[in-house]
């Protein structure tokens, strides 16, 4: 048994600490909202996020920073992507030298187009960050439908530890040295998943999104391996597969946001009536920036972000993606003749 916070108490937060505790761990869960804290003491369950999951009794659930982060043999980081620095600021004091932290949201900070790890060793530098990713919808884990993601740290023994405490019989657990593509993989796939909603909103078929999400793992490779990602990375856990399911699942907020778009929904209107944060949109600009910044041709992410932020129509954006120049599937392939 070891000691585990988790900060942050939405769905994924909620659902890992359900996890962590049936795995016999010390578990306290933290949240920043006294309301949040006050619902889950007294029902000990997300009623409007998680209905009809309980939280085992031996959870311990707080507001205070400190008592979240002392004496912990692991944190981990489960606030929404836009949130990942505000609490990393604000629990800095609190977190020892040395401590393990695992960080499990997906995103790309706009203003700096940092990773969240590299946020967190911004802002907490003394502590050791790793990451956490995969297909895993908050929904299934919380109920113990089998579930695999990957785990990836700069220690081969970080590694294995963090494997070692999320590890059950209902949630497999692989691990990487390449913590920067599990990182892209796990923030890109929820641009790309904004697209697939928008195909199916506007009534396309299992071609469409096929082929969205195949050349979208083409874009989320070509910008991974520039910024120093492994490409087997992108055709695992945190690349193809979490792409899948966040394309396909009737959980995917993005999915869900994209389909809205494409219904005739404004953004604003369609982040409204998902009712959580919907973190491709947060995204989608700095993957658009990071392209730029490095040469890389990423025409999905293109269109996403002029329907996002330039009242572009989803119909037209399609059409355009399907009337660009003619080129290679891929270009590193030579012919015979």
């Amino acid at each position: 048994m070891v000691k585990v916070s988790v900060l942050g108490a939405g769905s994924w937060g909620t659902a890992l600490a359900i996890l962590l505790a049936n795995n016999g761990h010390e578990v306290t869960l933290w949240s920043l909202l006294e309301d949040e804290v006050e619902l889950l003491r007294t029902h000990r369950e997300q009623t409007d996020k998680l209905p009809g999951v309980k939280l085992p009794n031996s959870i311990v659930i707080t507001s205070d920073l400190n008592e979240a982060c002392k004496g912990k043999d692991l944190i981990v980081f489960a606030v929404a992507s836009p949130f990942v620095r505000s609490t990393a600021k604000l629990s800095a004091p609190y977190i020892r030298d040395n401590q393990i932290i695992v960080n499990v949201a997906k995103g790309i900070e706009e203003a700096t187009l940092s990773t969240l790890s590299e946020i967190l060793n911004d802002e907490i530098p003394n502590a050791e960050i790793a990451v956490l990713s995969g297909p895993s919808h908050a929904e299934e884990v919380s109920r113990g439908i089998p579930t695999t993601c990957v785990v990836g740290a700069e220690s081969k023994d970080t590694a294995h530890f963090i494997q070692d405490i999320f590890m059950s019989d209902k949630f497999r657990v692989y691990t990487s040295p390449d913590i920067i593509g599990i990182e892209l993989g796990g923030s890109l796939k929820n641009v790309i998943a904004l697209a697939a909603g928008i195909a199916d909103g506007l009534g396309f078929g299992d071609n469409t999104k096929a082929a969205l999400m195949t050349r979208g793992i083409a874009e989320m490779s070509r910008l991974g391996v520039a910024l120093g990602g492994r490409r087997e990375t992108f055709a695992g856990l945190s690349g193809v597969g979490d792409l899948i399911v966040t394309c396909t699942s009737k959980h995917s907020r993005n999915r869900n946001a994209g389909f809205l778009i494409g219904e005739g929904y404004s953004m604003q209107e369609a982040m409204d009536k998902v009712h959580q944060v919907v973190e491709g949109v947060y995204s989608a600009k700095a993957a658009l920036a990071l392209a730029r910044k490095h040469d890389i041709q990423m025409p999905i992410v293109e269109q996403i972000n002029q329907v996002l932020f330039e009242n572009k129509s989803a119909k037209d954006a399609v059409d355009d993606l399907l009337l660009r120049d003619k080129t290679r599937e891929y270009s590193d392939l030579e012919w015979k003749k």
